[in-house]
């Protein structure tokens, strides 16, 4: 996607379309076409390891094949093909799934210490005692994948771009980290180190601890970050552009030592983000990637956003302070940022000016220019819409204003998070048209001619 285009997109995640999967992609990228939109954000596709939670993922390359409906014979005239270049993850994910439903569930840590260790002979032997399970596994892989072609097809047809989302970080119980133990600060028996987080602020006095292991920076500069690379250009098959969370992660990351149990106890440590994103360059030519900056930002991060050209992200409910330089502020956005009125980690819109005290209710309507408390949510819409910003990206909550009763993630919260869906009859019926005037005002329109 080019940034230098001004163009207006929906953040909704597949799980939350009303089938829960893509069987619903047709005719939810019909009404994004009839109202304007060039843009679909969705979160990770990956298989979430426990619960709900596409951030933490049983592997950093497979997709979930939930998310897709079931096909009673699926085509697999491409499959050796297909498999021969992706082999240099799919053989050992399918392992991983197979091994770990041997071991019910169990963290491969914790596997007989043959398989835990990929001992060759015990990998062979497992192999052919399991070759029907290991295939299965594969061909959902190439299922989805034929199937999402089709997907990205029938939004480049309609003019829109499909915008995803990668998790700085992988999860420990993980097909990569069992693979790959040398990518990652673990010790003999594949346990953590260091682990992953952020330090006490404002929000939390504890911090965050993750838990998620740290990469062995010396080891990946050794072979020029290939598997970085690799993981890359998976997701440059399925998307248009490619948000990597917790960008900041790439200059320096929160080091907490593993027998901690919060994330008061860590250290910064440096990453090497530019040797890293000049790899991936060298190799693609340009990087349609987003960095997620949102946050305590450093002048570090930023030169790194700004060293390979990358934009940066605002959110506007973040933006109502005190404070003239505030870069959430609709006047201090600049072009080269994707700009929310909240992203999927905050309340929707109407919950969150629902829940304002009174002040800060005022102090909203001030800034925002509107004398009606519920003029707010649209007046909100507007101001994202209206700004400099390259791409501005509105939750489908927000545009059918929708409570707290729709929010889609709570940080810090395991119960009743990412499960949120809409029902057609829940859209309405001049809702596109509406749309579709308003980015046209706001030269946002994607003007792609219906099929």
């Amino acid at each position: 996607m080019n940034f230098d285009s001004h163009r207006a997109g929906v953040l909704l995640h597949p799980t939350s379309l009303p089938s829960g999967t893509l069987a619903d992609a047709g005719r939810w990228l019909d009404f994004m076409q009839a109202a304007g939109f060039g843009v679909w954000q969705m979160l990770p596709l990956g298989i979430p390891l426990g619960g709900l939670s596409p951030y933490q993922c049983v592997s950093a390359f497979a997709v979930n094949p939930a998310l897709f409906p079931r096909e009673t014979a699926p085509d697999l005239s491409g499959y050796i093909d297909w498999h021969a270049r992706q082999r240099h993850w799919l053989d050992d994910y399918a392992r991983f799934i197979v091994i770990k439903g041997e071991q019910g569930g169990a963290s491969w840590t914790d596997w007989p210490v043959a398989l835990r260790d990929r001992d060759p002979q015990t990998l062979a032997d497992f192999d052919a005692a399991h070759a029907d399970k290991l295939n299965t596994v594969m061909i959902d892989q190439y299922r989805a994948a034929v199937q999402w072609r089709r997907i990205r097809t029938d939004a480049a047809l309609r003019g829109i771009a499909l915008f995803g989302d990668m998790p700085i970080f992988v999860a420990h119980d993980s097909a990569d980290v069992w693979a790959q133990r040398d990518l990652f600060l673990l010790d003999e028996a594949g346990h953590p180190t260091v682990v992953t987080g952020v330090p006490p602020d404002y929000f939390s006095e504890t911090g965050q601890r993750w838990g998620n292991p740290h990469y062995n920076w010396d080891t990946m500069r050794a072979d020029n970050f290939a598997w970085w690379r690799a993981r890359l250009a998976a997701h440059f098959e399925w998307f248009d552009l490619v948000r990597i969370d917790h960008f900041r992660g790439l200059a320096a990351a929160w080091t907490i030592p593993a027998d901690e149990p919060t994330a008061i106890r860590g250290e910064w440590v440096e990453a090497p983000g530019a040797a890293l994103l000049q790899a991936i360059a060298d190799e693609m030519g340009e990087l349609p990637l987003v960095a997620e900056d949102l946050g305590i930002i450093t002048p570090d991060v930023t030169a790194l956003r700004h060293q390979f050209g990358l934009p940066g992200m605002a959110v506007l409910q973040f933006a109502f302070d005190q404070h003239a330089d505030n870069p959430h502020k609709p006047e201090n956005v600049q072009p080269d940022t994707v700009y929310y009125t909240g992203t999927h980690d905050n309340d929707t819109t109407l919950g969150w000016w629902q829940s304002l005290p009174e002040d800060v209710r005022q102090n909203v309507m001030w800034q925002l220019g509107v004398h009606e408390p519920d003029a707010v949510p649209q007046a909100m819409i507007a101001a994202v819409l209206e700004s400099r910003a390259a791409l501005a990206v509105l939750p489908l909550q927000d545009l059918l204003y929708l409570g707290s009763e729709a929010r889609m993630n709570t940080p810090g919260t395991e119960h009743g998070n990412w499960s949120w869906r809409f029902e057609w009859d829940a859209l309405p019926s001049n809702l596109a048209c509406r749309m579709l005037e308003q980015l046209k005002k706001n030269n946002r329109c994607e003007t792609r001619l219906p099929l």
